[in-house]
């Protein structure tokens, strides 16, 4: 008879949003993985982390965290955009491989820096970009991959809110070392879905706006993306959108896909639902599913229903542990971040300039 394998011990740098609803809920579910130590400055988050992982270890800095190196296995990086590349980089000074994030740095070439620094310590270093296992991509990569709508020419992707009035914090912050912002926020996910799914960017196009008063970063952005091998791919993230347009409309020569709504498991995970075996998670009603058709309005019933695959954020880490442990290859690398981050760039300066930028 098999023992069961030690957990890998992980530690985690922040307990805000990212670290508390999306790295420490996840990680808790994973069977392969243990949540040992959590670093945190904020006394409520400290509480907050106790209560809802009671095994956990809570201490005061990442410097604090890093101390006890020789005691974990990885390091996630759940803390604000401006503290990932330091952070990231005495992590894996200090030998542990680790898990940032996105974005994973404010430019492609602080990227392209860490993922040598980890090449060169042989080391892991993944990006999270947990939006390649939302519900509606992943039925999308399948009708890609059976054919089903075709040679595509344009792929249309929004991740619009209505939130007229500030919440404030760093995410809305101007001052440029914050990484705010909506560009390199909802910007990071859906710029990371276009190149996975289409490959290259070779053109930028970009429109950025402060729409909402007293705002101080983008809160309204649009990227026009010219892949390499023709696509054409228009992204809109937004915090001002009173109407929701639908997440994806994508466009082939045979058909179009058109799927409305967000993934649930964000939602799930905000209210305290966990992902457990054998139960059902990331799955939707079938009210919401997209429609496959041409030449139909999905609004008026036209097309096919597609059953959307349920969301997979769990697949994340099972994927990281297995690289940890040789098993597997990094889910998301550094490299594939720092391709996002050109583009991400290139819109800034596209929207700055009012030109198309060339990659």
């Amino acid at each position: 008879m098999s023992s069961p394998r030690t957990p890998l011990r992980v530690g985690l740098v922040g307990y805000g949003l990212a670290g508390s609803v999306f790295h420490a809920p996840l990680i808790a579910a994973d069977p392969d993985l243990v949540l040992d130590t959590v670093s945190t400055g904020n006394p409520e988050r400290a509480v907050q982390a106790r209560a809802e992982h009671p095994d956990v270890r809570v201490v005061g800095s990442p410097e604090e965290l890093l101390g006890r190196a020789a005691e974990l296995d990885l390091v996630v990086i759940a803390s604000p955009n401006k503290t990932h590349v330091p952070v990231a980089t005495a992590a894996l000074r200090a030998g542990l491989p680790v898990v940032v994030d996105k974005p994973l740095a404010g430019t492609a070439a602080e990227a392209r820096a860490l993922a040598a620094l980890a090449e060169e310590r042989g080391l892991l270093l993944s990006v999270f970009q947990n939006r390649r296992w939302d519900n509606d991509f992943r039925t999308l990569q399948a009708l890609l991959a059976d054919g089903s709508l075709g040679e595509v020419q344009r792929f249309e992707s929004r991740f619009e809110r209505w939130r007229p009035q500030l919440k404030g914090g760093w995410r809305e912050s101007g001052a440029p070392e914050e990484i705010g912002g909506l560009l390199y926020d909802l910007g990071s996910h859906v710029v990371d879905q276009a190149l996975v799914l289409f490959g290259p960017a070779v053109r930028v196009y970009a429109e950025s706006d402060v729409r909402r008063p007293g705002a101080e970063a983008d809160d309204d952005t649009f990227i026009a993306i010219t892949h390499a091998g023709g696509v054409h791919s228009h992204l809109w993230m937004s915090a001002t959108t009173a109407q929701l347009g639908p997440r994806f409309r994508v466009l082939g020569q045979s058909a179009g896909y058109v799927k409305y709504g967000l993934d649930p498991q964000e939602a799930a995970l905000r209210e305290g639902l966990r992902p457990e075996p054998g139960k059902a998670w990331g799955v939707e009603p079938e009210e919401l599913w997209g429609r496959l058709g041409a030449g139909e309005s999905p609004l008026t019933g036209g097309g096919t229903p597609v059953e959307t695959l349920p969301g997979a954020y769990p697949a994340y880490y099972a994927a990281v542990a297995a690289a940890l442990r040789g098993a597997g290859e990094n889910p998301v690398t550094a490299h594939e971040a720092a391709a996002a981050l050109d583009v991400l760039e290139a819109a800034k300066k596209s929207a700055r300039e009012g030109v198309a930028v060339t990659l």
